[in-house]
């Protein structure tokens, strides 16, 4: 046996957004153990680009207790299973009423793979025209605003933007860019 080996599941708690599942294992040695599993539906994020602006939401970060600044991002009603450039546009329209003639993947992120089998595609959004946000009632606090690409590594670098993801697009775009 060269992996762990799920020899067992049960659910623990669902609701619209995640299930929480506790797995019994093998591991390679032969030796059982549980690995407790969040599973979420894949989400996309948007970078959107126009010349050297970038937007950005803001949102109350329950979990967290705080006002966090991070890209637009999320994932389809009712746990659906939708085209990830398309997922991407729906998010992007939503919580800023920006919409994309181009929209370009970057790449693959894992959101916490030692605890959660999400997953999520990274996308730029140029072309970028603007028209009235269609948020949900949870992003009814939500705001967006432009800033410079300095403005953003600032907002990096002090602390101002700490979603992982947001962090983690960030570098996929900057890779993309050679």
């Amino acid at each position: 046996m060269d992996s762990i080996q799920t020899v067992g599941s049960r659910e623990v708690y669902r609701n619209n957004w995640l299930t929480l599942r506790e797995d019994d294992i093998r591991r390679p040695d032969g030796s059982a153990g549980i690995y407790a599993v969040v599973d979420k539906p894949a989400y996309a994020l948007v970078i959107p680009r126009d010349t050297d602006r970038f937007h950005l939401v803001e949102q109350f970060r329950y979990p967290l207790g705080l006002r966090r600044w991070e890209f637009p991002q999320g994932t389809a009603p009712g746990r659906a299973d939708i085209d990830p450039a398309e997922l991407a546009a729906r998010e992007l329209r939503e919580e800023t009423g920006l919409r994309a003639a181009t929209m370009t993947e970057l790449g693959l992120l894992d959101v916490a793979p030692g605890m959660s089998s999400q997953r999520g595609r990274v996308f730029l959004a140029t072309g970028i025209t603007e028209g009235p946000h269609e948020r949900e009632h949870e992003e009814q606090d939500m705001r967006s605003a432009w800033f410079t690409r300095a403005e953003v590594e600032a907002m990096m670098r002090d602390g101002v933007i700490t979603d992982a993801q947001s962090l983690a697009a960030w570098t996929l775009l900057l890779l993309s860019a050679g």
